[in-house]
């Protein structure tokens, strides 16, 4: 993350992600950056900068999950750094709330992703950088640099320590064969999905696998678990189809 000259570069946290911030400056062996976040009492937020950090390229590390004051936290660094004249404005999101809702799969439903990044440009980020987005074209609803980092960098090692011989790798839905499918490459092994039927979200009406699961070893990769009905589910159908072990590898 940080090519640039140290001493040009501070590191901010939002309330939500302030430890893994301070994991990352201590990594990098600086100084987390001093905000403070004002609180009125309706709710109302004001960040302020409690140092310099005109001409400073600066990363503001904050997850956009809920509660929503997360996301509105973010913004209103982002502006105010915009305001302070911050030579440039990295923006880190290890968990990108509001990508599921990348695509008008409905009639008269909101494209929650491409709102969400409409207003990190619109309030002056300079680069996103988020991990295991839930869906890829969300790069492209920015026109700004977006780096996607994988979570395959941290599983694939694990992986490989504990991978046995007849192994298959599982898509918990349709929407994840690109994901999984880069992890079978990799080991050179087969690939099974789920073909889920929702009748609203979080809740699955039917779930079927496609793929041949029996005396192998099931690993099924995911980029979110929210009530883990998909993953419940699967597991007992892959089960029920004569898996040998199941074990569940997912980012967020």
């Amino acid at each position: 993350m940080l090519q640039r000259d140290p001493n040009s570069i501070k590191i901010f946290s939002g309330t939500f992600s302030r430890y893994l911030a301070l994991e990352v400056a201590k990594h990098y062996k600086i100084r987390l950056g001093n905000i403070t976040l004002q609180k009125f009492s309706d709710g109302e937020m004001a960040p302020y900068y409690e140092e310099s950090i005109r001409g400073y390229h600066i990363y503001l590390i904050q997850s956009t999950c809920s509660p929503a004051e997360n996301i509105m936290e973010l913004l209103l660094m982002i502006d105010a750094a915009k305001r302070a004249s911050a030579a440039s404005i990295n923006v880190v999101i290890p968990y990108f709330g509001y990508a599921r809702q990348d695509r008008k799969d409905k009639s008269r439903i909101a494209i929650g992703a491409k709102l969400m990044s409409n207003l990190l440009v619109s309030s002056g980020a300079s680069r996103v950088i988020a991990c295991d987005l839930h869906a890829d074209q969300i790069q492209g609803f920015m026109d700004i640099p977006v780096d996607h980092l994988r979570g395959h960098s941290i599983f694939i090692p694990y992986i490989k320590k504990n991978l046995k011989e007849n192994t298959v790798f599982v898509a918990p839905d349709v929407g994840s064969v690109r994901r999984v499918r880069l992890y079978a490459n990799h080991f050179e092994k087969g690939i099974a999905i789920c073909s889920k039927e929702r009748k609203q979200a979080n809740q699955i009406a039917n779930i079927e696998i496609i793929g041949d699961v029996k005396d192998k070893h099931v690993i099924i990769i995911d980029d979110m678990i929210d009530t883990a009905g998909t993953i419940c589910k699967a597991a007992r159908l892959i089960r029920n189809k004569g898996a040998k072990s199941i074990e569940v590898i997912c980012t967020h």
